[in-house]
């Protein structure tokens, strides 16, 4: 009876003495802020994606801006329109995720998301129909639509580069049931993605036999 006793104290001391029961400890979490590193990954992208932009712009006239290769597919001028609506509300959803309190499951919700958006959106993995929104309206010129990219790519590479937020910790659900909840760091992410996806479908009407000369 005496060692049954013993064994019980001794069990009872050494669960006293783990960190998980001990006043004021609570279990680690993950920095919630970006890492060096994923900013380096997110600026390098959007430098990227704007240079393949600006580089498949470069030199198109107004007869091959506007040329579609089918009356259901969209013109180089449609597409590059496209990529500046949809840079704008992405950033928009970026800062509304932040205005957000934060979400207490966000490592659980957006785990594996910055891989899954990587393999989707540039790989251009199944189509979906932009909201009317941001369907282009095809009226503006080359020269617009590049001066509108270069404004909303200057504020969100800025963000990139300077902010200090939680953004893992502020979510924002996608309307693709594929993506589901992300958070701001996987909505920045989105913005090149995107470009860098669009950018491919530049490059196909531009190959396309009946692209003006």
């Amino acid at each position: 009876m005496a060692k049954l006793v013993l064994i019980i104290v001794v069990l009872l001391a050494l669960i006293s003495a783990t960190p998980a029961s001990q006043p004021g400890l609570r279990p680690s979490i993950s920095d919630p802020r970006i890492t060096p590193e994923e900013r380096a990954k997110v600026v390098k992208l959007m430098l990227d994606s704007q240079k393949e932009y600006m580089d498949l712009l470069a030199n198109v006239n107004e007869a091959q801006w506007s040329y579609k290769p089918s009356p259901l597919r969209w013109s180089v001028g449609q597409v590059a329109e496209h990529i500046v609506l949809v840079e704008n509300r992405l950033f928009s959803i970026i800062q509304r995720a932040l205005d957000q309190k934060p979400n207490p499951d966000w490592e659980s919700k957006t785990a594996g998301k910055e891989q899954v958006l990587e393999r989707i959106l540039p790989g251009r993995v199944g189509r979906a129909q932009a909201p009317i929104e941001i369907q282009p309206s095809g009226k503006l010129s080359r020269e617009e639509v590049i001066k509108q990219f270069k404004q909303i790519r200057a504020k969100t590479l800025e963000f990139a580069e300077k902010t200090d937020l939680p953004l893992k910790q502020h979510t924002f659900d996608s309307p693709f049931p594929i993506f589901s909840t992300l958070n701001a760091y996987d909505w920045l992410l989105y913005i090149p993605f995107h470009n860098l996806r669009h950018d491919k479908q530049i490059a196909e009407v531009k190959a396309s036999p009946g692209y003006p000369k």
